[in-house]
């Protein structure tokens, strides 16, 4: 219940944190919103895994290192934060009556493909910073993830709105700022994006593979010979 909790409350705020900056017009909200995402994996990977995001879990499922209920278990709980954190942040930001970004025509196959892409992006740097054994016990994890999505805000947020999370999506179409006509773009896109991610990483990280894991598990190592990264991991959900 610990993990699933963990996921409700990363995905609140930052679902609140996209919904008050982006309503404020605010120049700095990718910086914001990559922000919050940082502090939130930092704060809650070592419970959960830190994903925030369905198309992440989905990524994870992928690469084996969460099963199918705890997945829907956090898809549930991810959601419901980020309805939740739309509330507030209308009842916090009360948005004006401003036009709904909706999608047609070129620009609909357009941010088709750059939030596919970008929430491709974003799940593999997931995957490859905190739950790569190459990479296990670094302290670098947070920055990188919130890093990704505010390159991504900057880089397409004025074609599709940068979105790369289903749940920031239904947030969004209920603060106001999306258009609900237009939420199957996002929810393919990213999810699309997210299970490539799981794969793309299996393929490049055979020695990844829950079987692999276990044989190695299996097989005794000597002793570490040095020190390897200083600080905390997320651990694996």
């Amino acid at each position: 219940m610990r993990k699933y909790l963990a996921e409700f409350i990363g995905t609140f705020f930052l679902v609140l944190t996209v919904g008050i900056t982006v309503t404020k017009m605010n120049a700095l909200a990718p910086f914001a919103i990559g922000g919050v995402l940082m502090v939130m994996v930092y704060a809650g990977g070592h419970i959960s895994g830190g994903h925030f995001n369905p198309a992440v879990t989905l990524a994870a499922l992928v690469r084996g290192v969460i099963s199918t209920v705890d997945a829907a278990a956090y898809w549930v709980a991810q959601v419901v934060g980020g309805l939740l954190a739309a509330l507030v942040a209308g009842y916090v930001a009360r948005p004006p009556a401003t036009a709904k970004l909706t999608l047609s025509g070129r620009p609909l196959a357009v941010a088709l493909v750059v939030e596919a892409l970008f929430t491709f992006a974003l799940a593999y740097v997931v995957l490859n910073v905190a739950t790569s054994k190459d990479n296990e016990d670094n302290s670098f994890y947070g920055l990188a993830i919130g890093g990704t999505v505010m390159v991504g805000a900057v880089t397409v947020g004025g074609i599709s709105g940068g979105v790369f999370n289903p749940a920031v999506a239904i947030g969004g179409a209920t603060l106001g700022l999306l258009a609900w006509s237009s939420i199957w773009v996002y929810l393919i896109a990213n999810l699309v994006g997210g299970a490539v991610a799981g794969v793309v990483f299996l393929a490049l990280n055979a020695e990844d593979r829950p079987g692999a894991r276990q044989a190695d598990a299996a097989t005794p190592t000597p002793a570490p010979s040095g020190a390897g990264f200083a600080g905390p991991a997320p651990t694996q959900p």
